[in-house]
């Protein structure tokens, strides 16, 4: 029995937004992620997804 990957979107304080994988997420625990979203079902989404919070003004651009 497999595990699908999940993904998470990550703000850490430089208000910087990472994707990262569910296997490295662990978003409740780490007191450098200020805010997160998530978890999206593909890479893809979540990259979408991270536009969206760039043009929303949530997050910057790396």
């Amino acid at each position: 029995m497999s595990e699908t990957q999940t993904w998470y979107i990550v703000k850490r304080p430089a208000c910087h937004c990472e994707i990262i994988p569910s296997n490295e997420a662990a978003v409740e625990k780490n007191p450098e992620i200020i805010e997160h979203w998530g978890p999206f079902t593909s890479e893809g989404e979540a990259i979408a997804r991270r536009v969206g919070l760039i043009r929303a003004g949530k997050c910057q651009p790396i």
